[in-house]
């Protein structure tokens, strides 16, 4: 059976990012994540993970569409 929730070293691992850079996604509320058990380990649902890397695509893409149009009108220039 798959788990719910991951822990943040395996979000790391799954984005190949480090430990550090998983916590400040989270912490920046980026990537939604609970505190669970005595200790506060953090965990991660994996539909959150899911979305968050759907909304990263969607910001790629925008962001690349963005960059095509200023070269475009930027190539479309004429010296006058």
């Amino acid at each position: 059976m798959t788990p719910r929730f991951i822990p943040l070293s395996d979000v790391a691992e799954q984005l190949s990012i480090s430990a550090s850079q998983a916590y400040a996604l989270v912490r920046s509320g980026e990537l939604r994540a609970i505190k669970v058990g005595g200790r506060g380990q953090w965990r991660v649902e994996l539909s959150a993970l899911e979305e968050y890397i759907e909304r990263s695509y969607a910001a790629t893409e925008s962001l690349l569409e963005q960059e095509r149009l200023g070269t475009d009108a930027g190539s479309r220039r004429t010296d006058a």
